[in-house]
C-alpha cells in the first residue's frame, strides 16, 4: 500500500511537470504541445483520482519525502484525508477540464501561445496538489506563491487587452495581501511551537493563549478570505476570471478558490481546535453576506463569466455557513451536530467544483461559437448548440439547488445545519440566529434559480440577437465530452450523495472525532439521527431520499407525456411562425436580461444604488425625438466606499514618504544602518 500509494503521487507530480515541459519545448508546434501538454495533465489527474479515493477508503494516512529539498528543506508531503480528500476534489475537476482544453486551445492557435498556456496549466495544477499535501507551513507558502503566480500568468495570457493586463493586477495585489496575513500567522505559529510542521502545531496548539489564537483566527480569515473571495474581499474576483481563458476559469473557480478553504479548515479546526463561539458565528455572518450579496450582483450581471464569478462568491458563502455552523456546535461540545455543518461544508466544496466547472466550461463553449460574453448578444443557441445547451441546463439546475443534482444534496445538509441552531440548547440568541442565516440561504437559493432561468433563457432560447449567435454552431466533441463527465457527475452525486458522504467519513473522523455514517439511514438515504444533548432531543429526525426523487420525478414526466399523448388526438395541432400582429418577430421584442433583473435591481436599491443616465437624439429638438438612449449602471459599492478611500489613504502616505528619497547617499547609509541597529536589537 505505502509502495502504491508513493508511486502514484509520483506519477501524477511528474506528469504534470513532463506536460509543463514538452508544452513549452512543443511551442512551435501548437498542436501537438496542446495534445502532448493536456494529455500528461490528464495522466496526472487520472492518478489522483485513484490516489486520494484510495487513500480515504483506506482510512489511511501517508507521509511521502521526496529526494530533493527546496532552500534546504526536504519536499515532505503529508497525505491525511483532508490532504486526500482535496486531491479526489481537485483531480475530479481537472480531467474533464483538461479534456475539454484539447478542442478549446485550438482556438488560441496563431494568435496566442499556447505552449505558453500547457506550461502554465499544468504547473496550475501541480502547484494546487501540492499545496494540499504540505507537510509544513514553509512548503505550504512556496507553493501557494507558486499557486499564485502561474495562476496570474494564466489570467493574463491575453494580454494585449487592457482590461485584462489590470484585472491580472488587481489580483496579484489582492492575492498578495491575503499572502500577508497568512505568512504573518505561521510566523506567529513558528514563534510559539518553534516547528513549521502542521502535525507540530496541531500537537502544541494547547499550548497557545487564547488570545493568540484569536490573532491567528482573524489573520488566516483574513488571508485565506481574500483568496476565497468573501465579501468584501472579492474585488479581483469578477475582474480575473473573466479575464482568462475560460479552461482556466473553471479551475480557479472550481478548485483554486477551495485551496483557501483547505487552508482554513487546516489551521482553524485542525491545529487550533476547539475555539471561542464566536468564531463561528463569524464565520456564519461572512458566509451569509456573501452567499446573499454575491447572488443578487450576479443578478446584476450580463456578461456570463462576470455572472458566473459572482455566483462563486456566492457559493463560497454557503461552504462557509456549513464550517461556520460546525465551529459554533464545536465550541460547545456537540461535535455530532459539528458533524452536519463540517459534513456540509465539505460536501459543498466538491458539488460546487463540479456544476461550476461545468457552467464555465459551458460559458467557453458558447464564447468558442459567438465571440462575445454578453448574454444580450446571444439568444436561439438551443437550437444551434443542443448539447452545450443541455450540458449548461444542468449546471443550471445543480447551482440552483434543484432535485436530482448535486447542489440540492449538500444544501439540504447545510439547511440541517443551521435549523440545528435554533433548535439546539445554545441560548435565545443562538436560536435567533440559526432560523435567520436559513432564511438567508432560502433567499440565496431562490435568487440563483432567478438568474439561472435569466441566463439559460437569455442564451439559450428565443431567436438570435446577433449575427454571430445566428451562425454558432456546435463546439468539437472534446469539449462537449468534457462538460458531458461534469454533467454526469452532477447527477451521479445528487441521485447517490452517499458515495461523497463515505468518502468524507475519515476527513471528519480526524477533525471533529465523528465519522459520516450516521448521516446515511437506511438504503443510503441522507438522514439526521435524533441528536440528544445533555440528556434532551435537541431536533428531530429528518431524511431524503434522492433516488426517490429521482424515480418520482421520471415517473411524473412519463405520466404528463402520456395524459398529453392520449388527448393530444381529440384537438388539431398545428406548427407554425409565431403570431406578432401581422408584423415580423424581431430580436428587440424579446425579453431581454435588463427586463427580467430590474423588478430585483428595484427592490434592492438600496443596496444596488443604481445609476441611469438618458439621451436624447432629434429631428428637430424639442419637438420630434428620433432616439432614446437609456444606459443603467451598479454603483460598485466596496470599490466606492472601502478601497477607494483606502487608496487615497495610501497614496498621501506614499507623498508624504517621498521626503525620505533625498538623493543623499548619507542619508541612505543611515537608513540602512539604523535597520540593522534594530534588527540586532530584536534579534538578541
Amino acid at each position: 500500500m505505502p509502495v502504491f500509494v508513493e508511486l502514484l503521487f509520483i506519477v501524477m507530480s511528474g506528469s504534470l511537470l513532463l506536460g509543463a515541459l514538452l508544452s513549452y519545448v512543443l511551442q512551435k508546434q501548437p498542436r501537438l504541445s496542446i495534445l502532448v501538454g493536456f494529455t500528461f495533465a490528464n495522466l496526472a489527474c487520472l492518478a489522483g483520482l485513484i490516489l486520494g479515493p484510495t487513500l480515504l477508503l483506506a482510512k489511511h494516512s501517508l507521509d511521502v519525502i521526496l529526494p530533493w529539498s527546496v532552500f534546504g528543506i526536504s519536499l515532505q508531503f503529508s497525505l491525511d484525508p483532508l490532504a486526500a480528500f482535496f486531491i479526489t476534489v481537485i483531480s475530479v475537476l481537472s480531467l474533464p477540464v483538461s479534456v475539454f482544453s484539447y478542442g478549446y486551445v485550438s482556438v488560441y492557435i496563431g494568435k496566442q501561445n499556447v505552449g505558453v498556456l500547457g506550461l502554465f496549466y499544468n504547473l496550475f495544477i501541480l502547484s494546487m496538489l501540492a499545496l494540499v499535501s504540505s507537510s509544513n507551513s514553509f512548503m505550504f507558502l512556496f507553493f501557494w506563491e507558486v499557486m499564485s503566480l502561474v495562476s496570474y500568468f494564466l489570467v493574463v495570457f491575453e494580454h494585449q487587452d487592457y482590461g485584462v493586463r489590470r484585472a491580472g493586477f488587481i489580483y496579484i495585489v489582492m492575492t498578495h495581501i491575503g499572502t500577508a496575513f497568512i505568512a504573518i500567522a505561521f510566523l506567529l505559529l513558528y514563534k510559539e511551537t518553534g516547528s513549521y510542521v502542521f502535525a507540530q502545531y496541531s500537537a502544541l496548539a494547547h499550548n497557545l493563549s487564547p488570545t493568540l489564537k484569536t490573532v491567528i483566527f482573524i489573520l488566516v480569515t483574513l488571508g485565506f478570505g481574500t483568496k476565497a473571495g468573501i465579501i468584501p474581499l472579492h474585488i479581483w474576483l469578477p475582474k480575473a476570471h473573466p479575464a482568462a481563458p475560460s479552461n482556466v476559469s473553471a479551475l480557479m473557480s472550481g478548485v483554486m478558490l477551495k485551496t483557501a478553504i483547505y487552508g482554513f479548515i487546516r489551521i482553524v479546526i485542525d491545529v487550533l481546535g476547539v475555539g471561542s463561539v464566536w468564531w463561528g458565528v463569524l464565520i456564519l455572518f461572512i458566509g451569509a453576506v456573501s452567499a446573499v450579496l454575491g447572488v443578487m450582483y450576479a443578478l446584476m450581471e450580463h456578461d456570463i463569466k462576470r455572472l458566473l464569478a459572482y455566483h462563486s462568491v456566492e457559493n463560497i458563502g454557503i461552504i462557509l455557513m456549513g464550517i461556520g455552523a460546525a465551529l459554533v456546535f464545536k465550541s460547545y461540545g456537540y461535535n455530532d451536530l459539528a458533524l452536519i455543518g463540517l459534513t456540509a461544508g465539505l460536501f459543498h466544496v466538491l458539488n460546487h467544483a463540479l456544476f461550476k466547472g461545468l457552467l464555465f466550461l459551458g460559458a467557453g463553449a458558447v464564447h468558442y461559437a459567438t465571440h462575445t460574453r454578453n448574454i444580450e448578444a446571444m439568444g436561439g443557441l438551443l437550437k444551434r448548440m443542443p448539447w452545450t445547451g443541455f450540458f449548461f441546463l444542468i449546471g443550471s439546475l445543480a447551482i440552483s439547488g434543484i432535485p436530482p443534482f448535486n447542489g440540492f444534496a449538500s444544501e439540504w445538509l447545510t439547511y440541517q445545519a443551521l435549523l440545528a441552531l435554533g433548535s439546539a440548547k445554545l441560548g435565545a440568541t443562538m436560536n435567533i440566529i440559526g432560523p435567520v442565516l436559513g432564511a438567508a440561504l432560502a433567499l440565496t437559493g431562490a435568487l440563483a434559480a432567478a438568474c439561472f432561468v435569466k441566463a439559460f433563457g437569455i442564451m439559450f432560447l428565443a431567436i438570435p440577437r446577433s449575427i454571430n449567435a445566428e451562425k454558432a454552431k456546435e463546439v468539437p466533441r472534446t469539449m462537449l465530452v468534457g462538460m458531458g463527465l461534469l454533467a454526469l457527475l452532477c447527477l451521479i452525486f445528487g441521485v447517490m450523495p452517499f458515495m461523497a458522504i463515505n468518502l468524507l467519513s475519515p476527513v471528519t473522523f480526524s477533525l471533529i472525532g465523528m465519522e459520516t455514517i450516521p448521516l446515511l439511514g437506511e438504503y443510503r438515504w441522507l438522514n439526521v439521527p435524533p441528536i440528544m444533548g445533555q440528556g434532551v432531543a435537541v431536533i428531530n429526525t429528518n431524511s431524503i431520499s434522492p433516488p426517490m426523487i429521482l424515480v418520482v420525478l421520471v415517473l411524473s414526466v412519463l405520466l404528463v407525456s402520456l395524459f398529453i399523448k392520449k388527448f393530444a388526438k381529440f384537438s388539431k395541432v398545428r406548427i407554425d411562425e409565431t403570431w406578432n400582429c401581422g408584423s415580423d418577430l424581431t430580436s428587440e421584442m424579446e425579453y431581454s436580461a435588463t427586463s427580467y433583473s430590474h423588478p430585483i435591481r428595484i427592490m434592492f436599491r438600496a443596496i444596488f444604488q443604481p445609476t441611469r443616465e438618458t439621451k436624447k437624439e432629434f429631428v428637430l429638438k424639442p419637438y420630434f425625438t428620433s432616439r432614446i438612449k437609456s444606459q443603467g449602471a451598479i454603483n460598485p459599492f466596496f470599490e466606492d466606499h472601502l478601497y477607494r478611500p483606502l487608496l487615497k489613504l495610501f497614496l498621501k502616505f506614499a507623498d508624504k514618504v517621498t521626503a525620505l528619497q533625498s538623493g543623499s547617499i548619507h542619508l541612505y547609509l543611515g537608513y540602512i544602518f539604523a535597520a540593522l541597529v534594530v534588527l540586532l536589537i530584536f534579534a538578541r
